[in-house]
This record gives C-alpha cells, sequence and structure tokens, in this order.
C-alpha cells in the first residue's frame, strides 16, 4: 500500500549519526558541520585529533554529540579500530560520508611510481575499506546511506590530473556497483562529483590570476564552488528526501561537464 504522502520533504537528520572522514578541513569538515546542523550526531574520522577541536566545539555548540576518532584511510588496522569505537560509543552508523583523497598531479609521461601508488592507495583501496567496514554494520541493521565525495574529474578530463581523474572515475563505478548489492539491505550509495571549490586547499591555485580565469572559462555558470554547494548535496542525498535514490553521480560543477 502507498504511504501517506507528507506536506513537504523531509531534509533532516535528526537521530541519525554520521561519520565524516577527513573532517578536520575543507569540504570534510563542512559536510561535518552541516550534517550537524541538520540534527545528526557526528563521527569526525581524522589523522591527527588534536587538529578538530575548533569542530568539536562548533558541533557541541549546536547541542549534537560528537565523537573524534583517529581515522588514517590507508590504514586498515585504523579503520577497524575507529570504526569499532565509533559503534561502541553510538550504538550504530546511520550516514558514511567518505570525504578523504589525494590528488598529486603531474604530466601522465611524468608522474612518478609514488604518486600512482598513493592516489590508489588513498582515494580507492582506503575509500572502499571504510566503505565495506562501514557497511557490514549497515548491513546488520539494514539501513545506511554511504555518500563518497568523488570529483568532475571522474567525469572530465583535467590535464596533468590522468591518474586522481582515474581513480575518481574508479570510485564512480565502484559506488554503483555497491548501491546494486546492498540495495536489498536497505544501503543507498551515491556520489559527489564537485568542480573546483574554494577551501584552504584550493586557495593558492585558485589565487593565480591565469589559473582562476582557465577555471571559470569552464565553467558556465560563472562561478567558483563554495563547500556550501557540495554539502546542500550531501545533506540531501543522506535525508529521507533521497530515499528512492541510489547509484547516482551527483555532479556539482557549475555546468563545466556540458561541454
Amino acid at each position: 500500500m502507498e504511504k501517506q504522502r507528507k506536506h513537504a520533504p523531509d531534509f533532516g537528520l535528526g537521530g541519525k549519526v554520521t561519520l565524516v572522514t577527513g573532517a578536520s578541513r575543507g569540504i570534510g569538515r563542512a559536510c561535518a558541520l552541516a550534517c550537524a546542523a541538520a540534527g545528526s550526531d557526528i563521527i569526525l574520522g581524522v589523522r591527527d585529533v588534536a587538529v578538530s577541536a575548533d569542530v568539536i566545539k562548533e558541533i557541541r555548540g549546536m547541542g549534537r554529540k560528537v565523537l573524534p576518532v583517529k581515522l588514517d584511510i590507508s590504514k586498515r588496522a585504523e579503520i577497524e579500530s575507529a570504526v569499532a569505537e565509533a559503534v561502541e560509543t553510538f550504538g550504530r552508523i546511520d550516514i558514511l560520508v567518505n570525504n578523504v583523497g589525494v590528488a598529486p598531479g603531474d604530466l601522465a609521461e611524468l608522474v612518478a611510481e609514488a604518486d600512482v601508488d598513493e592516489i590508489l592507495q588513498v582515494n580507492i583501496k582506503g575509500t572502499f575499506l571504510v566503505t565495506q567496514t562501514v557497511a557490514r554494520h549497515m548491513i546488520a541493521q539494514r539501513a545506511g546511506r554511504i555518500i563518497s565525495i568523488s570529483s568532475q574529474a571522474g567525469t572530465v578530463t583535467l590535464r596533468g590530473e590522468a591518474i586522481y581523474c582515474m581513480s575518481k572515475a574508479a570510485i564512480n563505478h565502484l559506488m554503483r556497483c555497491l548501491a546494486a548489492e546492498w540495495a536489498q539491505y536497505g544501503i543507498t550509495v551515491n556520489t559527489v562529483a564537485p568542480t573546483f571549490i574554494w577551501t584552504d586547499g584550493t586557495r593558492p591555485a585558485l589565487a593565480d590570476q591565469d589559473f582562476h580565469d582557465w577555471t571559470l572559462g569552464h565553467i558556465p555558470l560563472g562561478r567558483i564552488g563554495e563547500t556550501d554547494d557540495v554539502v546542500g548535496a550531501v545533506v540531501f542525498l543522506a535525508s529521507p528526501a533521497a530515499s528512492l535514490v541510489t547509484g547516482l553521480n551527483l555532479l556539482v560543477d557549475g555546468g563545466w561537464s556540458l561541454s
């Protein structure tokens, strides 16, 4: 029988528990704060717990519970320890936001093997292992939302970023595969793929006028993204409003991929 329709979609995360990886700065930090503002308690997956003090304070100021856990996604032992601590503390994980990624770049003929190894280890293997570890708990509870921060680089070509582009294309398809496998457990799996976003990490590059102008020249909407542009998509996909959305790669690219 069709459920009685509500008058408005529900974008709230009240009563949920969200794990965000790479949550101390940039898009990860913004995702943690946005999910907290939407009502969720937060697990901060960070490499250095000490640097997350300001995020912890902000989340607690919203009246939410917050647990920082040491999490380097290139280390399986830390993944398992962090997830176990989170589940022990909160009893469950309802939402996973995979945010960690690395992007050492160079022209393809000059890329160092060590950079290839790092990108594959972190962006693909690390993201999968975190997702797998959390999903085992979601399968047991027969519910969950998994959202991976991908990139427009998984859809468009970027000169000097061939290996990074490859890694993000791999993540997009991996998440589609997981969406197909885990739908039977009530788990949705999606990706959010931003264009260049103003963060502490991108600011030095975007401060270069030539690069800034080149970037704007590829964005039909005529502006470089803000973290708020990304977290809106994340909160939507985590919310009840997106309960029938899975296997989606949601581009937040201002139209870059249209060309």
